[in-house]
């Protein structure tokens, strides 16, 4: 019996008979007594098992006083994947983070992550090593423009930016009233009413040159007109105008893409010759006709016309280049 096995072995006691002495644990798992004592230790040490020890049964018993007792349970065999990304992704960011003002206190949470990720006879920096998690495109944040946009959101006020827009190279000044903080696709995203443009807008977090706190209020946004416009199109480029994408993948492409999730509106149907016809809405181009050009000749546009030119240009372009 590996040291596993002996874990649930040792809950399975405990909730059956309520109370096990020592004796009955070691008979139990066929093991010395340092065995028993060093997986008690462990259990309540590192997976904060609620196991303690009742004086006047002269035995152990899950703790009645843990309120949440009844949730807890063994890590390691009950990780499905999305939990085990989710965890394995806190670990990063929390590894990646700067010495701070929350250093310290995330210290616990830390530690009880670490233990969670703790499986067996296997060590969290085991797991961590032989499972990873790979940011792809990330890049640098400064961090002092990020401590001044996370406090103007959380304080409600409004913020002088500079921002540098890569589509043509221009630095621009913006008045604007900060609503969310977005992590998508291993970058920070800032989700502002541009008081400018009178509109919505998203800024790249790594693109801001410089930021201010205003002694302005913000201008708050519903939630749910939030929702309603960033959700509506295509990734970080959403907009409350949204048109259809069709993409129609080959057989070979299919097998990858109909397991994908490209929008949460998506209708996604296979073909009889295997290909692969998905629909989806978009509001803005250029996140999309990146995404598609990635498939090269597994996929082609349908629909709209702008789309398909979009694309068509862009590869037509490149083999301009290749032909040189």
């Amino acid at each position: 019996m590996d040291r596993t096995e002996r874990f649930y072995k040792i809950e399975q006691l405990l909730q059956e008979r309520r109370f096990a002495t020592f004796e009955q644990i070691q008979q139990a798992l066929g093991v010395s007594r340092a065995t028993v004592k060093r997986d008690l230790q462990y259990l309540r040490d590192r997976l904060h098992a609620p196991i303690v020890y009742d004086r006047e049964h002269e035995a152990y018993r899950f703790d009645d006083a843990v309120a949440d007792r009844e949730l807890w349970q063994l890590p390691g065999l009950w990780f499905n994947a999305q939990e085990l990304r989710a965890l394995l992704t806190m670990d990063r960011l929390l590894d990646d983070l700067q010495p701070g003002l929350l250093s310290e206190s995330l210290g616990p949470l830390r530690r009880r992550l670490k233990s969670l990720l703790e499986s067996g006879e296997h060590s969290a920096e085991d797991v961590s090593r032989r499972i990873r998690v790979l940011p792809m495109g990330a890049r640098q944040v400064e961090p002092a423009h990020f401590r001044v946009l996370s406090t103007a959101l959380l304080s409600r006020r409004r913020l002088q930016l500079r921002h540098f827009r890569r589509r043509d190279g221009d630095a621009l000044d913006r008045e604007v009233s900060p609503q969310r903080l977005v992590h998508y696709r291993d970058n920070w995203y800032l989700d502002a009413w541009c008081h400018k443009r009178q509109a919505l807008r998203t800024f790249g977090v790594d693109a801001i040159e410089s930021a201010v706190v205003l002694d302005k209020p913000a201008k708050e946004i519903a939630d749910e007109t939030l929702d309603r416009h960033f959700s509506s199109g295509y990734g970080i480029f959403a907009g409350s105008d949204t048109q259809e994408a069709v993409l129609l993948f080959n057989a070979t492409r299919a097998r990858w893409v109909s397991r994908e999730i490209w929008h949460p509106k998506q209708d996604g149907k296979l073909q009889l010759d295997g290909s692969y016809l998905l629909k989806f809405p978009y509001s803005r181009e250029p996140e999309l006709v990146m995404d598609i050009l990635k498939y090269g000749s597994g996929v082609e546009v349908l629909s709209p016309p702008s789309l398909r030119s979009a694309v068509a240009n862009e590869l037509e372009a490149a083999r301009r280049i290749y032909r040189k």
